[in-house]
């Protein structure tokens, strides 16, 4: 079965981030730019301390009537702890229930506490699909054998 190293060995872990310091504006600037969803929050020691997503925007910026301009990213970012996070021997059918049950996009990748990467709902669904035609074919495969 696969799990979350594979996807990451697929995707690479290619991380954008940002500091908590920064405003909103920059921080959405950095998802556009790199037309990203969301962005991982550092502190200056290089730890994680949280994400910022699009949804963060939406409800935290936007309809509270706030200005991404003169609001910080640690105003409005969901903290770690409390992030959902995942390591990369989780199988990639846990990261999906995860998903799906908590309503997230996005799972930081961490093992001892170290960011590997970030995967998103799309990764994981995508790899699903190729684990399952995999299935399928082996499955054929053998069918046809006998």
């Amino acid at each position: 079965m696969k799990k979350v190293k594979h996807i990451l060995e697929q995707k690479g872990n290619l991380i954008y981030t940002v500091s908590p310091g920064l405003t909103v504006y920059e921080a959405i600037r950095v998802m556009g730019e790199n037309s990203i969803g969301s962005v991982l929050v550092m502190d200056d020691d290089h730890q994680l301390v949280g994400i910022l997503t699009e949804r963060d925007y939406a409800r935290k910026v936007v309809l509270q009537g706030k200005f991404s301009a003169n609001t910080y990213v640690h105003e409005i970012m969901t903290p770690h702890p409390g992030l959902h996070t995942v390591s990369p021997e989780a199988p990639i059918e846990e990261c999906m229930v995860m998903m799906t049950n908590q309503k997230i996009r996005h799972l930081p990748v961490l093992e001892d506490d170290r960011l590997l990467g970030l995967i998103s709902i799309g990764d994981v669904v995508s790899a699903y699909i190729h684990q399952q035609k995999e299935i399928i074919e082996d499955m054929t495969s053998y069918l046809y054998r006998r």
